[in-house]
């Protein structure tokens, strides 16, 4: 346990959210852990209060055209801070949505293996920047650096049995009336009543196929000077082409199937580059390796002219072994990265950060990790501290708290029962403090000694989707299963081979739910229209009064209660609208009550305290009560969609989930952000799950979850190419007395 020193940054008088005006002192280059169940504050105080106004005051010393091209903080309700310093996050963000932007590119290995293989390789082709698969003289012509090659399927694409003006580019950004369809439907090329189907081979060709056409007679509509280009060179240009999003649309991959180029084989360069060989290796098979063989293969070169540049690879590699990102390879799109992975990327490109006095703001670190990688983890932020750093942390997992110099309990409960430090010491007196994090932190994880017996078996067959190597098992039903192993492991290529067996599988994952940013959990659970009802019932008056999107909507900032004033070349402003005081309705709206309270009023109670005012309700009631019972209680009836965690919205879709009857669930790591108190009650709604009939299937890594199933299905020994085999299939208690794995170990010393 390393001495706090006295310089500290200092807060006054916190209001960020629920935060109650906490005053607080956090100690300077040690590592400080936030602790607290889910809504407590600890985001509030850690990125919404310290890292918000850091950035901000630090964007602030940039010239506006720089700011203008950073990201906006606002300034945090707080009365005062001090002995700030300049804070870096390594949040869970996934990194960036360019389909070339590799882990390789995103750590900047690919940047010191190209200069390898400048200085290295034979023969000679040219300097680093031309072994980038970006760079026009290095990249694959066919597939122009992206690895990938695009087929589009025009029959998917365009209904034959469709008019123009019927839709038949069966695309959204096609469809009548958008500005890509007017570029047909004007032309004056076609007759746009007309079937394709009954389009001669010449129209046919020209619609599809023609580029660069000057149209003779185009309609009053049509745009000056433009050139007429048939749908699958402007579908090309405008989807292939360019990095864009496109590519992770359900609509896109219906129509387009990408197979890696049949050229480059997904290398990405050329063959005069990939010639350039290193001990009989191109840099493709460099970045085609998992990073720990190329680890291996550093290792192995012996080269005096450029030993420093292989050092600052080996040392690179390394890091990213430790933190279990070893199983990756550098050609590997950041786009499919998790959260905990992109988070551990970027962890590792400060690690060799020679800058010292920083404070390092960390996102629950465990996530998406086994017990065995917390351990490397753990190594690499005591080494951030150690170079003179500050780490503030946000955490649950007990593996990751103890190497904590210092801990800030917030609580006692979440939302408005929150918004305290309820501790703040070290590890050793949080055991005795008597809050909910000192009560479940350091409990024995108990054993399930008696699990239920399958109903039923789903056989997988030499399963082999990505590392796995020919499985076969007898996947276990009617039960809850828990699905482990080490990051990289097979675990999710396993469970992807399960869901199309079952037709009666449910995905519950952490991705974000897709909806507008006026969608909030009232409105997506569906409880809205009954609650607007309810108060258009009363009051005699349309529902749409009570939509801030209708009738009942402020006029000034049109139902979104704030108003963003673009200033051109400086930061956006986002103030809350002054007409309605940021509550999004008008004032004839607000004169309407039910049972007392204004619909602003209503939508501000928690779900705890919704589900009490709407008891006896049939429609409303039973579906607040599935939300409180996934641990959601403490979020407001009106919490918009974009402000849930990945957490937070799979609790949130399990919500709808939690009366049926005869399905499969399958869960991705279900515990990520949870405090050990809602782990407890989360394991409850999974057995009750089975009780009704259901089976439980979850991807996890958490040791309590994985004692109380019913069953456990191991995965290892390690991740990637060391992965992807069986280790053990039994009953928990089996796996402790006689598992051979890693996840056994662990098991072992976290039971009794």
């Amino acid at each position: 346990m390393r001495s706090l020193e006295q310089n500290a940054i200092e807060i006054r008088g916190a209001r960020q959210n629920n935060l109650k005006g906490i005053d607080l002192r956090i100690p300077k280059n040690v590592i400080t852990v936030f602790t607290g169940v889910s809504g407590s504050g600890k985001s509030s105080l850690v990125f919404g209060t310290i890292a918000a106004e850091s950035q901000r005051q630090l964007n602030d010393t940039f010239p506006p055209y720089i700011r203008h091209r950073l990201p906006y903080y606002g300034q945090p309700d707080v009365d005062e801070i001090n002995n700030l310093t300049t804070a870096i996050i390594i949040n869970q963000k996934r990194i960036g949505e360019n389909v070339r932007s590799t882990v390789g590119t995103a750590s900047d290995i690919y940047t010191l293996l190209r200069l390898l293989f400048s200085r290295m390789g034979k023969p000679f082709v040219g300097f680093s920047n031309i072994f980038s698969f970006n760079h026009p003289s290095g990249m694959c012509s066919h597939c122009e650096g992206l690895g990938i090659a695009s087929t589009i399927d025009v029959k998917k694409l365009v209904n034959e049995d469709k008019s123009l003006n019927d839709g038949a580019i069966e695309y959204p950004t096609f469809a009548p009336g958008t500005w890509r369809w007017r570029r047909y439907a004007h032309s004056g090329l076609f007759d746009n009543n007309k079937k394709i189907s009954d389009y001669s081979a010449e129209e046919r060709q020209l619609l599809l196929y023609a580029d660069n056409i000057v149209p003779a007679n185009p309609s009053p509509d049509w745009p000056k000077s433009a050139r007429f280009e048939g749908i699958i060179p402007r579908f090309t240009r405008s989807y292939l082409v360019k990095n864009n999003k496109e590519y992770k649309s359900e609509e896109f991959k219906d129509i387009v199937s990408m197979k890696q180029c049949p050229i480059c084989h997904g290398q990405r360069l050329n063959k005069q580059i990939l010639s350039c060989l290193i001990q009989g290796k191109s840099i493709g098979d460099c970045v085609d390796m998992p990073i720990v063989e190329l680890n291996q293969f550093m290792a192995t070169l012996a080269e005096p002219s450029v030993s420093t540049l292989i050092n600052a690879l080996k040392e690179r590699l390394a890091s990213m072994c430790s933190v279990g990102l070893g199983y990756l390879n550098l050609n590997r799109p950041t786009t499919t990265l998790s959260g905990g992975e992109a988070q551990r990327l970027k962890m590792v490109r400060h690690l060799g950060s020679s800058l010292t006095g920083m404070t390092y703001i960390i996102d629950e670190p465990s996530t998406g990790l086994h017990p065995a990688d917390i351990t490397k983890l753990n190594t690499l932020i005591q080494q951030l501290r150690d170079k003179g750093n500050t780490i503030l942390m946000v955490e649950h997992d007990p593996d990751v708290i103890k190497i904590a110099d210092h801990v800030i309990d917030l609580g006692p409960e979440a939302g408005d029962n929150g918004g305290t430090i309820t501790y703040q010491g070290d590890l050793d007196g949080l055991r005795t403090s008597g809050t909910l994090t000192g009560k479940y932190l350091f409990q024995t994880t108990r054993l399930n000694r008696t699990p239920k017996k399958p109903i039923g078996y789903l056989p997988v067959r030499n399963a082999t989707l990505h590392n796995l190597k020919e499985i076969s098992i007898d996947i276990p039903l009617g039960i809850m299963l828990a699905v482990s192993g080490v990051a990289g492991s097979g675990k999710s290529s396993m469970m992807g081979e399960v869901v199309p067996l079952c037709a009666n599988a449910i995905v519950i994952d952490q991705k974000p739910i897709h909806t507008s940013k006026r969608s909030h959990i009232a409105s997506w659970s569906g409880i809205f229209d009954h609650i607007r009802e309810r108060f258009a019932l009363v009051n005699h008056v349309d529902k749409s009064w009570f939509s801030p999107n209708a009738k009942g909507g402020c006029p000034e900032c049109k139902g979104l209660g704030v108003i963003e004033t673009d200033l051109a070349f400086m930061d956006s402003i986002s103030l809350p609208c002054e007409a309605c005081q940021g509550q999004r309705f008008n004032q004839k709206a607000l004169n309407y009550k039910y049972k007392g309270k204004t619909i602003v009023d209503l939508m501000n109670l928690s779900i705890t305290q919704a589900t009490d005012f709407f008891a006896g309700d049939s429609q409303i009631h039973p579906t607040l009560v599935s939300i409180q019972d996934v641990g959601l209680g403490y979020m407001r009836l009106g919490e918009s969609l974009a402000h849930l965690s990945g957490g937070e919205c799979q609790r949130l879709k399990l919500a709808s989930y939690l009366n049926n009857k005869g399905n499969v669930y399958v869960f991705d790591e279900p515990t990520t952000g949870l405090h050990p108190s809602d782990v407890t009650i989360l394991i409850t709604l999974f057995h009750r799950l089975v009780e009704q009939g259901n089976s439980v299937m979850i991807i996890e890594h958490n040791m309590e979850v994985i004692a109380e199933a019913d069953w456990v299905i191991d995965l290892g020994e390690g991740a990637g190419t060391a992965g992807g085999q069986i280790m053990f299939s039994g009953t928990p208690q089996a796996m402790f007395e006689t598992g051979n794995s890693l996840t056994a170990d662990y098991l072992r010393q976290h039971c009794r």
